[in-house]
């Protein structure tokens, strides 16, 4: 068994460092503090093939209880993906297919593997357990809520009182997850703060078992680089795996006021050397420049120094100096590919609907500058310059 360090002023920094809630917080303290190893869960539904930084908050809070000795159950919830979390949604969602969540998880556990230590961590899927539930079974769950808890819920509430649709498949949800703490025995439960409902199911549902009730770490939301929650639906991600270049242009494009933000809860810099940021901010510092090691920190915990820095040498030739940057994306593509699915699909442009606006205010050039004016131009080879701060070299093979 590892050994399970007390530290308190590291159990301190665990418990407050971009945490919105605790549930019951002096009793999660009490417990690390015992030296009692804990079983830790955090669940993640592969709703799109790349892990984003916010879906990376969690895990990195992971990392932390494993450090201090602690077992982690990481759940990859390809049965629950299927139902959908509701959580943040107010539009009925759609059920995924079984083989569009095969797809997402080819190169899941390769992806965490950057953040924790898989060698030492449980993974596990839930269609383990939850496949094999009867219709006896999940009956006897349903009758641990009411509909009016579930239509208390403020999404649940609001699509009603708007006349939105709401299936009965959405309130399974919350079950599903509580139920994927009894499977794992889990102690402790990390989840965002958005998902406090069905963190809170795993209490009720673990008592309705005769299990002792876990405690919950509910964490801080991060915004895209659109300022809203960032989220694979949106479009406004920055995945854990962009290439060097593309992530650190990406995150020079956060809003200012998101910088420190982003420092606590996507990087491993200390509290007192995040302050120092913050106050020279205050005191008339370009954000620019603390952007600029914002963006070389995030890039050298998912790639390295050295990709990091041509990163950077990169963005300045290209943004500030006007130049082609030194390392361009590559994509290879077919032939007969229309240029808009292809920079879509990527992630360097968020919608169809943002492809042809950008097309028709003349924001899109390939070779020697020469503006590309329809929005269904098929691929070809050469570097495409996007808006002002987007590169994609495409090659047709």
């Amino acid at each position: 068994m590892e050994k399970i360090i007390t530290d308190e002023a590291r159990i301190d920094e665990l418990l407050t460092r971009g945490v919105e809630d605790i549930f019951v917080k002096e009793e999660l303290k009490a417990a690390l503090l015992s030296g009692k190893q804990l079983r830790v869960k955090l669940g993640v539904d592969p709703t799109g093939p790349k892990i984003h930084l916010g879906r990376a908050i969690p895990i990195r809070k992971l990392r932390e209880f494993q450090k201090l000795g602690h077992q982690i159950v990481f759940i990859v919830g390809d049965f629950t993906a299927q139902i959908g979390d509701a959580s943040d949604k107010d539009e009925k969602r759609p059920m995924r297919t079984r083989a569009n969540i095969d797809e997402n998880l080819k190169d899941y556990k390769s992806q965490i593997s950057k953040i924790i230590d898989v060698s030492k961590a449980e993974f596990v899927h839930n269609s383990d357990w939850l496949s094999k539930l009867t219709f006896e079974d999940a009956t006897k769950l349903a009758e641990c809520f009411t509909v009016q808890q579930m239509l208390a819920r403020r999404n649940f509430k609001d699509r009603y009182d708007a006349g939105k649709e709401i299936s009965l498949r959405e309130f399974m949800y919350p079950l599903m997850q509580g139920y994927d703490s009894v499977a794992v025995k889990a102690d402790v439960e990390i989840g965002g703060f958005d998902q406090l409902f069905n963190l809170k199911a795993g209490r009720t549902i673990q008592e309705f078992y005769g299990m002792p009730k876990q405690s919950i770490m509910a964490g801080a939301m991060l915004e895209g680089t659109d300022g809203r929650k960032m989220a694979t639906s949106w479009g406004n991600i920055i995945t854990i795996v962009d290439e060097p270049f593309d992530m650190f242009g990406k995150i020079m494009a956060i809003r200012d006021e998101l910088i420190i933000k982003y420092f606590t809860l996507c990087t491993d810099l200390t509290l007192v050397e995040i302050g120092e940021f913050e106050q020279q901010m205050k005191d008339g510092a370009n954000p620019k420049d603390i952007k600029m090691r914002l963006a070389e920190e995030i890039v050298t915990l998912y790639h390295d120094e050295k990709a990091s820095a041509l990163a950077r040498n990169s963005w300045v030739e290209a943004f500030e100096k006007g130049g082609l940057p030194e390392v361009v994306p590559e994509v290879i593509v077919s032939e007969g590919k229309e240029l808009g699915d292809i920079v879509v699909q990527e992630g360097i442009v968020t919608s169809k609907t943002d492809w042809r606006r950008l097309i028709e205010a003349g924001a899109v050039t390939g070779e020697n500058d020469t503006a590309i004016s329809d929005p269904k131009a098929l691929v070809q080879n050469g570097i495409y310059k996007i808006g002002k701060k987007r590169f994609v070299k495409i090659i047709v093979k």
